[in-house]
């Protein structure tokens, strides 16, 4: 309790010595810190820095566990305002790397052999270091060239302590600042518990990889390395070794003469496969995460790296999500409202007229101006920003999917500025929803299922003749067992109980009330003895009747 009020003081003199009062001034506890920003060794030059770099810096200066949040948070787009996301999303995850030799030994703890048995050479300096994990260089005895990523030592502990202070600080934040119901704290919190903790599980994070080479296996868009599962553990991985520019060194792709153009479009059509063909997609493929094979120039193809956070949709909300994109692209805004409702993402009282009328408020105006200056992604974004006033509710796949699409689109314009998203992605996702949706896949998956339903065919009849023969007796009855009804059964007959002595109590109380109004002498002269025991009765009932 002590080291989390410290840390606590620590994380409000932070925030407080980057002038973050609106961060301070709705929760009590860290009121007291204001007064920080008018001491002299408080941050210099950070008072006329917008509100989100001065966020930022603090993040920063807090550690990386706290970028690490902070890179989740800017996630959430439909919460918080664009400025704070749009810094937020500038964060790097990079941290000193921890010395070689605890690297040979977790890696020895981990896979029960020491590293110059398990490999023919170890590279000692990290190529890649961050919050979570760090990455050698290694050789396999085969010869072949492998990296070793290694959970960094003791982080889960801290991990835990952090995460028990921030949600800490998310059950002030929602209690107090006056915009806490509409942030949400503890549920992002949540949220950043459940992304970090499937990042720290190397086996988790290895069958990803698993599973998205197997979908991209003759796929000449996207590369993914190989694992090498007998040098896997939960806290170690090891994956094959591939070479590619970095997407963001355009200059580097420019003098190679990598054709842009075709590898932007290229990006778009990978996450659209990812997303609504396979179910399956690379959530965090941002810059750092991506790297070009420019063996053929022409014909450049993605190498995705980092797998530790790959997310899939509930089947029915890949359906939603791929029908509100068609609408989008035909325009149909009344459709995209009906959709809303249907995938139960808003009421069913909602007003479809009323949705129809703000989602055409919000894209119509995108559809004046050419296509090619028309972030699809921000658009997706700003529709689902004006649901939220119809009490929009999403699930953190979703809110994933939106920042996924937002990176790769960010991505695609850096490479080739002038491209039309919705002559990519439209043409795109009518094939692939085609072939999902369409008469040969459902004839599969129907064959699929015809020697389950064959199996139990045979029942069926007797099921029915003897629901119906119950139903004409009249002794078909439904039965509902649910625990919450037996306690408030149990409640009410203990309430009903309760009840004729309650009233009498109440009415011996009154009644001696009343008794007593018309007596002036006191009650110990004896004139006021039956007002007395009225109100004693009264009182000893109750209590018993409370008890």
């Amino acid at each position: 309790m002590i080291s989390r009020m410290l840390r606590m003081t620590s994380i409000a003199l932070t925030l407080a010595r980057y002038r973050l009062d609106e961060l301070l001034v709705a929760l009590p506890p860290l009121r007291f810190a204001r007064a920080v920003r008018l001491l002299p060794w408080g941050r210099r030059g950070v008072r006329d820095l917008p509100r989100g770099r001065r966020l930022r810096r603090a993040l920063q200066e807090l550690g990386p566990i706290y970028v690490k949040f902070g890179q989740i948070l800017s996630t959430r787009r439909d919460l918080l305002p664009h400025d704070i996301a749009e810094e937020l999303a500038g964060l790097q995850d990079d941290v000193p790397p921890f010395p070689a030799e605890m690297a040979r030994a977790a890696v020895a703890s981990e896979l029960g052999k020491p590293v110059d048995e398990l490999f023919a050479e170890f590279e000692n300096e990290a190529l890649a270091s961050a919050s979570i994990a760090q990455v050698h260089g290694a050789r396999l005895e085969g010869g072949e060239r492998v990296v070793v990523k290694i959970v960094r030592p003791g982080i889960e502990r801290q991990i835990r302590k952090d995460l028990e202070l921030l949600h800490a600080l998310a059950r002030l934040t929602r209690r107090y600042h006056p915009e806490g119901d509409r942030i949400r704290p503890d549920d992002i919190v949540s949220e950043f518990e459940r992304v970090i903790e499937r990042e720290l599980d190397m086996q988790a994070e290895a069958a990803n990889a698993s599973l998205l080479r197997h979908n991209f296996e003759h796929s000449a868009d996207l590369y993914i390395p190989a694992i090498h599962w007998r040098y896997t553990a939960s806290s170690v991985l090891v994956m094959e070794r591939v070479d590619g520019v970095p997407v963001k060194d355009i200059a580097e792709l420019e003098r190679r003469g990598v054709d842009l153009e075709r590898l932007a479009q290229r990006g778009i059509r990978v996450f659209y496969t990812q997303a609504f063909r396979d179910n399956l997609f690379h959530a965090d493929m941002h810059p750092g995460n991506i790297l070009i094979d420019t063996t053929d120039p022409a014909d450049p193809t993605y190498i995705a790296l980092d797998f530790g956070i790959v997310e899939s949709l509930p089947e029915a909300d890949l359906h939603y999500l791929g029908e509100n994109f068609m609408a989008l692209f035909n325009r149909d805004y009344r459709r995209v409202a009906e959709l809303h409702v249907e995938a139960g993402w808003l009421p069913s009282d909602t007003r479809i007229d009323e949705l129809e009328a703000a989602i055409r408020t919000v894209g119509e105006p995108n559809f004046t101006r050419p296509l090619e200056e028309v972030s699809f992604a921000e658009l997706i974004i700003a529709l689902f920003s004006v649901a939220r006033r119809f009490k929009l509710t999403l699930q953190p796949q979703l809110v994933m999917f939106q920042k996924t699409l937002l990176n790769i689109e960010g991505m695609a314009r850096s490479l080739f500025p002038r491209l039309n998203m919705w002559d990519i992605a439209k043409p795109e996702l009518e094939a692939i929803l085609a072939e999902r949706y369409g008469l040969p896949r459902t004839a599969r998956r129907l064959a699929r299922e015809l020697p389950n339903w064959l199996s139990r065919s045979p029942e069926i009849p007797g099921l029915v003749h003897d629901y119906l023969e119950r139903a004409g007796s009249g002794q078909l009855r439904t039965r509902i067992d649910s625990e919450d009804l037996e306690k408030l059964a149990s409640e009410l007959g203990r309430q009903n109980r309760r009840l004729p002595g309650a009233v009498f109590a109440a009415g011996l109380l009154v009644s001696g009330a009343v008794l007593a109004g018309y007596q002036v002498a006191p009650l110990w002269e004896g004139y006021s003895l039956p007002a007395g025991l009225a109100i004693l009765g009264g009182l000893v009932l109750g209590w018993r009747t409370w008890r």
